[in-house]
């Protein structure tokens, strides 16, 4: 989460409206985020695309996956390829989820609604953002009506507050809406330093626009982008106090040392999500792909390890799966995907990345998602896509 930018008529301002855009012409993630700049107001994109400091992370998260190549099996695949995975009780059609990400509004009129539907649609998890524009009970709404089966996959990301009474009442509001997961970001003491942001004097949201999650939580306060606290003080008590107050599975978002990855299984969290933020945190920090392998020893198969930051195409996800992920997140992809057409345009990104698993998987030798083992990946020879 960052904070955004003020905004004169609070809807995302497209500049150069032009034709539309076709979505079949549309053939890979880059494509959409090609769209993305060219059609939001550059302080927006600025927001969705920034990182903190010099965004060596930003960069690192992508080259990392470009720093490994596959090496396929053959003679052993099949006509139809099982990509669905199960995760802490809820069933995604396919390895890839939706990892949070804030202040969809300020991209696509119909903000987190879109993305839900989008989400719901593909049948996969979306993890509804704390800082969402859509109050998370709507967000499910929308989704339980674009679910083929009426009942959407979704999870609720969470900053712990220094009140503890506001988290008890976001657990409250995400339990209702029916989220089955809180996915608990424990890489933000503070925020981090974007410099992007500065720049352009993002501050605050646009007028008509608001952090829908935070309404009301204590005597009619409007949900601003201030009321977003952080906690430094944010410790493992903190952990084990949310444990007494949720029956629903806990995931740490934002672990990246082993021994914190230890520690988080003693303190009996369910899951955890690798992720450095998408580089918006701490700058230099290493790729998450390049951390997974010392990552998941640490964990030593005890709780399943999801992965975000730099994914960007199929054979991304499949080797991330292949080295031990049980699945990955993607943030700006969907975001762009908003920015060119809504919820076409986000349901066209996850099924191109789908359709792109599926054919990696295929040209792996794999019949499905168990296939992949750590012995299909090697270093590349070079580095860089």
């Amino acid at each position: 989460m960052s904070l955004a930018a003020p905004q004169a008529n609070g809807v995302a301002r497209r500049v150069g409206a032009g034709p539309a855009i076709d979505l079949d012409s549309l053939l890979t993630v880059r494509e959409f985020e090609a769209v993305a700049r060219r059609v939001l107001d550059p302080v927006h994109y600025d927001y969705v695309a920034g990182g903190a400091g010099d965004e060596v992370t930003v960069r690192a998260n992508e080259d990392g996956f470009g720093r490994l190549s596959l090496l396929p099996r053959v003679l052993r695949g099949s006509a139809r390829r099982d990509l669905s995975v199960t995760l802490f009780g809820t069933r995604s059609s396919m390895p890839v989820l939706i990892s949070p990400t804030a202040f969809h509004r300020l991209v696509c009129a119909e903000g987190e609604i879109a993305t839900a539907r989008a989400a719901a649609r593909a049948g996969t998890i979306m993890i509804v953002s704390m800082a969402s524009t859509v109050a998370v009970g709507e967000v499910a709404a929308a989704a339980r009506a674009a679910a083929p089966d009426g009942d959407p996959a979704l999870w609720f990301q969470l900053y712990l507050q220094p009140d503890l009474d506001d988290t008890v009442a976001l657990i409250s509001r995400a339990t209702g809406a029916g989220c089955r997961a809180l996915v608990v970001t424990v890489d933000s003491p503070v925020l981090g330093a974007n410099e992007r942001s500065r720049r352009n004097r993002f501050h605050d949201l646009p007028a008509g626009m608001a952090c829908e999650n935070l309404r009301d939580l204590r005597g009619g306060e409007p949900g601003v982008v201030r009321q977003i606290a952080m906690s430094p003080e944010l410790s493992w008590e903190h952990i084990d106090w949310l444990r007494e107050h949720t029956d629903l599975p806990i995931l740490l978002k934002g672990v990246l040392h082993p021994e914190d990855a230890r520690l988080a299984v003693r303190h009996g969290v369910d899951g955890l999500l690798l992720s450095n933020h998408g580089g918006r945190q701490l700058d230099t920090v290493p790729a998450t792909i390049d951390l997974l392998p010392e990552f998941l020893a640490a964990v030593d198969a005890r709780v399943p390890v999801l992965l975000d930051g730099g994914v960007r195409r199929g054979t991304d996800v499949v080797k991330a799966l292949a080295l031990g992920a049980a699945a990955v997140g993607v943030g700006r992809p969907v975001v762009w995907g908003l920015a060119a057409a809504g919820e076409e345009g986000a349901a066209r990104v996850l099924e191109l990345l789908r359709a792109e698993v599926d054919h990696t998987v295929a040209l792996c030798g794999a019949r499905g998602l168990a296939d992949l083992t750590p012995d299909l990946v090697r270093p590349a020879a070079g580095g860089r896509r």
